[in-house]
C-alpha cells in the first residue's frame, strides 16, 4: 500500500513507544486518513492489532521485511 498521509519510524523503539508515537500521530489526522508505521520491535504486530481493536481504527495491512515491520492504520472516524 502507498497512499498514506503520514509516516511513523519507530524503528529501534520498543513497546510501549511505538503504539505511545503511533496514538499521538492518528491523533493528529483526520477521519479516513493513513498512518504508515515502520517498526522493529516483533511483538509490535500483537501490539498494534490490539491497539486498533481497542480504539476502533482500521489495521488495514501489516507486513514483515527483514526484521521491520509496516502497518497501515486507517483512523475511524
Amino acid at each position: 500500500m502507498s497512499d498514506f498521509n503520514e509516516e511513523l519510524d519507530a524503528r529501534g523503539l520498543n513497546c510501549p513507544l511505538p503504539i505511545l508515537r503511533a496514538k499521538k500521530a492518528i491523533n493528529g489526522l483526520e477521519a479516513g486518513q493513513v498512518l504508515k508505521i515502520i517498526a522493529t520491535d516483533p511483538g509490535s504486530v500483537k501490539d498494534f492489532e490490539a491497539f486498533c481493536k481497542q480504539t476502533g481504527n482500521e489495521l488495514v495491512s501489516t507486513a514483515e521485511d527483514g526484521g521491520e515491520f509496516t502497518f497501515f492504520i486507517k483512523k475511524a472516524g
